[in-house]
């Protein structure tokens, strides 16, 4: 029978509670009846066999094998494909049910893009969850209002930086910069993502040298700053490496989530015994969803995916800088750490690749107050020095909170006036019927 009454469903259907629905973007040559494809895809995901063998009964069927709940053309050809089209594009909706792989996310993506991600022009673009699944997750600890609590910060946006340079300094050099950070009004401060236990910066040495640091940097700005220590590792190594660091005086920690794994990651956020907030650094991503044919979207490695691992704050890369990211996409990201997602607490969308003073009004016009600006060469390539480059993105964010133009609050603050003119102050180009008011 062609039209399979189990495989193709009505989302209406089924039992909301059973399912994840995956949301795919996909294209074939004009010949390719989608209706088919959609169904291998479904059942190359469950059940798995292109042909019916013994042990696929119906109970099996219904059981595990996964829905069509939609195949969407666009543009819609309906009666007819004009001969200049060589392709059709099409949205594909499938429903698993989750118990195939249950309350984790390693087997859930094996699920909803394993060898799928082999089948040509097929990319994940979204996942629905139902309550039941969500409610198996404990997300992040701290979250947005966590962090502002542990900070004492309710009413701005806070502010980041990265040690530069990347890697190669000793934990006395490290210190020593994160000091002037500190000291210049940063909020929260983070390892590089190339660093973490070198034999010249041991990760405990550079905790204690730091943590020291920050103490006396926090008694001169009357502030209290949280730094993110690198601990990315092979899963029990870096559970080590947590409890080392927190042993040491650590009060926050940052995992490279994609290169280490989503579940690997949850191990550390779900530890009863981690109470501190931990970053996510989004390096690896990029080779998940930087190609629009294959993988999976950057709103969901780099945002849905890591909140819902139980990461507090969430570096996302921007259009400003040295990275390719489309403005739609940077700022989607950002509405995927912040929407209601169930019990799952909202994370901190941290900007970075490139930010300077010069973007600090444009980031708060598209977040609000609940933003984290990252910031790492605008800060310690300031030439008043880096605790200068920190003061000038705390004079920035404090005059456009009050409703001063960046430009105005250049002329006012030296500091912020040398940032802007070193880098200028970056404006979105308008232009469109959308461009409505803030």
């Amino acid at each position: 029978m062609f039209v399979d009454p189990i495989i193709m469903q009505f989302p209406e259907n089924l039992d909301p509670e059973r399912f994840v629905i995956a949301t795919y973007y996909c294209a074939a040559k004009p010949t390719t009846n989608m209706v088919k494809f959609a169904a291998a895809l479904a059942i190359e995901q469950t059940c798995g066999t292109w042909l019916k063998v013994p042990g696929e009964t119906e109970e099996v069927r219904e059981r595990a094998i996964g829905r069509v709940v939609g195949v969407y053309e666009a543009p819609a050809y309906q009666v007819a494909i004009p001969a200049d089209v060589t392709e059709r594009h099409f949205i594909i909706r499938i429903a698993y049910p989750w118990q195939n792989f249950g309350a984790q996310l390693s087997m859930m993506l094996s699920t909803v893009i394993g060898n799928i991600s082999s089948s040509g022009k097929v990319k994940l673009v979204d996942l629905q969850f139902p309550k039941s699944f969500l409610a198996e997750f404990k997300g992040p600890k701290f979250g947005v209002q966590g962090i502002r609590d542990l900070l004492g910060v309710q009413d701005r946006p806070l502010l980041n930086n990265m040690i530069k340079p990347c890697i190669g300094l000793t934990a006395d050099k490290t210190a020593e910069l994160a000091y002037e950070a500190a000291v210049g009004g940063v909020d929260v401060i983070k390892d590089d993502e190339l660093v973490c236990d070198p034999p010249f910066c041991r990760l405990e040495d550079r905790v204690k040298a730091v943590m020291e640091a920050l103490k006396r940097a926090d008694e001169v700005k009357g502030e209290k700053t949280l730094y993110a220590f690198n601990i990315t590792a092979p899963a029990m190594q870096m559970r080590d490496n947590a409890y080392r660091a927190l042993d040491a005086g650590a009060n926050a920690l940052m995992i490279n989530f994609a290169a280490c794994g989503l579940d690997t990651t949850r191990l550390i956020t779900e530890d009863p015994n981690i109470n501190v907030p931990i970053l996510a650094h989004s390096d690896y991503t990029g080779a998940q969803y930087e190609s629009e044919w294959s993988g999976v979207s950057a709103s969901l490695i780099g945002a849905k995916l890591p909140r819902l691992a139980g990461l507090d704050m969430i570096i996302g890369l921007t259009p400003y800088g040295k990275f390719p990211m489309l403005m739609d996409t940077f700022v989607n990201m950002g509405i995927q750490m912040l929407a209601p997602l169930g019990h799952i607490k909202p994370v901190f969308p941290m900007p970075g690749g490139g930010t300077t003073q010069g973007h600090i009004e444009d980031v708060i016009h598209k977040f609000g107050k609940d933003v984290m600006i990252a910031a790492g060469g605008a800060i310690h390539g300031h030439p008043m020095g880096p605790a200068a480059g920190a003061r000038a993105f705390r004079q920035g964010i404090d005059a456009v909170c009050a409703g001063i133009s960046l430009e105005e609050a250049g002329k006012q603050y030296e500091e912020l006036g040398v940032a802007l003119k070193l880098w200028g102050i970056y404006s979105e180009a308008k232009h469109g019927i959308f461009d409505l008011k803030g």
